[in-house]
């Protein structure tokens, strides 16, 4: 070793270069650990949409062929039997309020399944805004310590 200054530019060259290194290692790391983290969100989005979907379906299947016998049913037996004067109009406006209900809340339940807010990967973004707050910390902190 020399005395004349210039093995302390190679050893700051080095540790820049280790710098630069540990850097680009880590950020494929981090982009390596970012998709895997997508990936495991957007299944999880994925199911909830195929819950949510099935829900709306069962619910409409419901509405739709269980209920029109029963339907048939309910107005014949409330116009003939309980309502004065063969009022089948009314008791077909009864089943009508009581069926529209159901299909309301089957709806809703489905579609708060499938809404935007429970598909957005917060998850991932969180991650990523402490991602780049570190790697400002890692970019400062090397070019401070050079």
């Amino acid at each position: 070793m020399t005395n004349d200054g210039r093995d302390n530019g190679r050893d700051n060259g080095r540790g820049f270069k280790t710098l630069l290194r540990d850097l680009a290692q880590g950020s494929g790391t981090l982009v390596r650990d970012e998709v895997r983290l997508v990936k495991i969100e957007v299944g999880d989005i994925v199911s909830s949409i195929g819950r949510g979907t099935t829900f709306v379906s069962i619910g409409a299947m419901l509405v739709l062929v269980g209920g029109l016998s029963v339907i048939t049913g309910l107005v014949l037996l409330i116009g003939d039997q309980w309502l004065p004067a063969d009022l089948y109009w009314v008791a077909a406006l009864i089943i009508l309020v009581i069926t529209g209900g159901l299909a309301v809340w089957f709806a809703k339940h489905g579609l708060a399944l499938v809404s935007p807010s429970r598909l957005a990967p917060s998850e991932t973004v969180n991650t990523l805004k402490e991602d780049q707050e570190w790697l400002k910390q890692r970019l400062t902190s090397g070019a401070t310590s050079s």
